[in-house]
């Protein structure tokens, strides 16, 4: 796999971004030993934007950079998981509040058809693609909000996160709640009730405690013990 030409990224960024969507995926599986010639031939670029990416995933500490051992993909670690959480419950209350009078109809919309496309996914049991629309879900009230910027801070803060929501993938774990609940968010929106808004998104956002032990139990090695 090389490097799409018409990318108007730097190099490094591209990199950096292929790679980290290789360890969310878990298709570079936690303790998996990587090196910057591998993934320079990979993507046929040279190793210096390579170097230069592992030291971006290494401070979202998504690799170990060791001298002696080299570069591991670090483990899923749950006390950054829940820091992550923690940073989305309280801000995408306050976007789910502001969404209640800032979105207009056309918004609206484009999260009605977000859903729609959800519960398709969700009855052919298409969950990978259910995944990408569960991530879209929250960037449409971001982007509604006018509040790119603090969606660009959260996720470079979820890392952690998003590997276990991928975890939760494999097993098909309650997705018909997911759904549900954000539908059930769209209709609190649409009738501008701000407080039931902000508790549901409280409660989807906890979710994932709910299944994290369990989780840790299955894939024992994927996580720092």
């Amino acid at each position: 796999m090389s490097i799409n030409p018409k990318y108007n990224g730097s190099t490094r960024e591209v990199v950096y971004q292929q790679v980290k969507k290789k360890i969310i995926d878990l298709e570079l599986k936690p303790k998996t030993k990587i090196s910057e010639t591998e993934i320079a031939k990979e993507l046929n670029v040279s190793r210096t934007p390579v170097r230069e990416a592992f030291l971006m995933l290494a401070q979202e500490e998504l690799i170990g950079i060791y001298p002696q051992k080299g570069t591991i993909i670090s483990e899923i670690d749950l006390d950054i998981v829940e820091e992550g959480r923690f940073v989305r419950e309280n801000i995408e209350r306050a976007i789910v509040n502001q969404a209640c009078s800032m979105l207009d109809g056309e918004q609206l919309f484009r999260i009605e058809s977000n859903i729609a496309m959800q519960k398709l996914c969700l009855n052919k049991g298409s969950y990978q693609r259910l995944f990408e629309l569960d991530e879209e879900f929250h960037f449409l009230l971001f982007q509604g909000c006018g509040k790119l910027r603090t969606w660009n801070m959260i996720r470079q803060m979820n890392s952690h996160f998003d590997r276990l929501r991928v975890l939760r993938l494999a097993l098909n774990l309650d997705w018909e709640v997911v759904v549900s609940q954000h539908e059930a968010l769209l209709q609190h929106i649409e009738q501008q009730e701000k407080q039931r808004a902000e508790e549901l998104m409280v409660r989807h956002l906890n979710l994932v405690n709910y299944e994290k032990e369990d989780l840790k139990k299955r894939y024992p090695d994927y996580f720092k013990q």
